[in-house]
């Protein structure tokens, strides 16, 4: 008798707590609580910037290969520089150069950097034009150095965005401008990149590192 009374007392409480906190009891009932989370502008753009560190990964190959001799999957290569271009170029660095570039230049605030970020995004650009047409097999020699300079560009170009100026620009414009600022990063990305966003390149990115034989995260472990 004692243990059943412990029990229904048990029982009582838990619906107390359940019926106390309508959230604990819609989990437990099964029902999601936000189909989605809000994504910071900042974790936005490095999210972005890992699909660009995976590209260039494949750019790493490719330029390895081509260093010995051998031959890159060339449409394999072209469809990378293609994500480069549609992800990075043409959505990643549009967002930098209309809503963060201005607003740190105006405040006076890292206006050295931003002015070098923006030269590297015409360079950059200028580069995968270059890459894009040397996909065609003509001059693989000059498409290895050119794999070589877009990433010795962009490694340090992306850590210093990630570390510098993505903190000073949230210091600089406060929470409730930055939270409206992920909404208009949320709409220009189903702008410029369609329904599938963010994780369509990162799909699409997938798909080339597994058709160079760069899937298998393992393989680059220390043995």
């Amino acid at each position: 008798m004692e243990d059943r009374k412990r029990r229904d007392v048990l029982a009582g409480i838990g619906g107390l707590l359940l019926s106390a906190f309508p959230a604990a009891a819609a989990a437990k009932k099964g029902r999601p609580k936000k189909e989605e989370e809000e994504v910071a502008p900042a974790e936005d753009l490095m999210r972005e910037h890992g699909v660009l560190r995976r590209v260039m990964f494949i750019y790493d190959d490719a330029a390895s290969r081509l260093e010995s001799g051998g031959k890159p999957p060339l449409d394999t290569l072209a469809a990378a520089a293609g994500i480069v271009r549609r992800v990075i170029e043409d959505y990643h660095e549009k967002l930098e150069e209309t809503f963060i570039f201005p607003r740190m230049e105006k405040a006076k605030k890292l206006t050295d950097l931003t002015a070098t970020l923006h030269r590297q995004h015409e360079a950059g650009r200028a580069v995968t034009a270059s890459i894009v047409k040397l996909c065609d097999g003509s001059d693989g020699k000059e498409l290895g150095r050119l794999l070589r300079v877009f990433n010795r560009m962009y490694r340090p170009h992306a850590a210093r965005e990630d570390t510098v100026l993505f903190p000073a620009f949230h210091d600089l414009v406060g929470e409730k401008a930055y939270r409206e600022l992920g909404d208009q990063f949320e709409d220009e990305e189903k702008r410029k990149l369609g329904n599938e966003g963010f994780e369509g390149a990162v799909a699409q990115v997938a798909k080339l590192e597994e058709q160079s034989g760069l899937s298998d995260l393992d393989q680059f472990t220390p043995r």
